[in-house]
């Protein structure tokens, strides 16, 4: 090997010893020094100060970007675009910091699971109880379930061109039945009962099964309707005017009554601190531990030893479950 081949040899052996050096010491601090502590979460949280200030009267900023689905938690070798538990932690140490005297959520979503943005919307009602404002600024993309979770703030911010709306229910399923009797592929299903292999995707879905279906969809839609109603402070006639699954640009929203300002994160942020006195707060992120010391050696291990492009993608859907599920959802999933 030439002289260069054996300097990268030599620099992947140095951080493997020492990615175990770290981890095994870290293991060791929590293990033995950190075990009584019944504070500690499964998911580890850190800060970033964003903008200093005062320590006791702080502003924390919270981003939500991608599908709002619990696929797991990131990993140095998988990072998700969103990590629902890493959000919920930090929901809840919103709610144990009294220091924190405001919240500014920015959402680029087009939304997710029912029963996610219930976890968070449920958190998001607690932490208003406590007495916290909360602002939402919306990105590009705040529809469906990421209106669901904006409902409750206290005030919104959208821009000009986010595409926002999309109240609704929607559950989709691949019918694949005609392909493949085409390619000669016969599904054998034993079954305990006429129903329990309804929208499968390997025979046609009857009529008494779409009723059965769309009564659930039916629930589920008065309760997004539900939610607008209260946290807009709108009527049910109000919202139902918009709520049949269309999507608003941020001034039809404004005039619809489901955003309050046009306007930037930064306005967010400022209105924040203008409306409650905060101009002196400190503004800051949670991130988690995969940000660590140790987590980078990992991570650079990672880029050397660890699985292709390829073959993550592949790990991750064969570690997906595609079954139908009820969504707050705009789009395709």
């Amino acid at each position: 090997m030439n002289l260069k081949r054996w300097i990268a040899l030599g620099a992947a052996v140095f951080l493997l010893i020492a990615s175990i050096a770290i981890n095994t010491l870290m293991s060791f601090l929590k293990s033995d020094f950190l075990s009584g502590f019944e504070t500690l979460t499964d998911v580890e949280l850190a800060e970033t100060v964003l903008e200093p200030g005062s320590f006791n009267e702080r502003i924390a900023l919270l981003s939500i970007d991608g599908v709002i689905q619990d696929v797991g938690s990131s990993s140095p070798w998988v990072p998700l675009e969103y990590d629902h538990q890493m959000f919920l932690a930090s929901l809840d140490q919103i709610l144990e910091d009294d220091t924190i005297q405001g919240v500014v959520l920015s959402v680029n979503s087009p939304g997710g699971g029912v029963i996610e943005s219930a976890e968070i919307h449920e958190r998001l009602l607690k932490i208003k109880e406590k007495g916290i404002p909360i602002y939402v600024s919306m990105g590009s993309m705040a529809a469906s379930g990421g209106y669901y979770i904006s409902a409750p703030a206290d005030k919104i911010f959208a821009h000009r061109e986010t595409i926002t709306g999309s109240i609704g229910v929607i559950m989709q399923s691949y019918n694949y039945a005609e392909l493949a009797k085409k390619l000669g592929v016969e599904f054998e299903t034993i079954k305990s009962g006429p129903h329990k292999d309804m929208f499968g995707g390997t025979r046609p879905t009857t009529e008494e099964e779409k009723a059965m279906i769309q009564e659930m969809i039916n629930e589920s839609y008065e309760v997004f309707v539900d939610i607008v109603e209260q946290g807009r402070g709108m009527t049910e006639a109000e919202v139902k005017k918009v709520a049949d699954g269309r999507i608003l640009g941020g001034s039809q929203a404004l005039r619809a009554g489901l955003v309050d300002e046009l306007g930037s994160l930064e306005d967010a942020i400022q209105s924040l601190r203008e409306d409650y006195g905060l101009e002196d707060a400190e503004l800051f992120e949670y991130e988690s531990n995969l940000g660590s010391f140790a987590s980078l050696f990992t991570m650079k291990l990672g880029t050397l030893f660890g699985p292709s492009p390829e073959e993550r993608m592949l790990m991750k859907l064969m570690n997906s479950y595609d079954a139908p599920r009820l969504m707050y959802l705009y789009g395709q999933y």
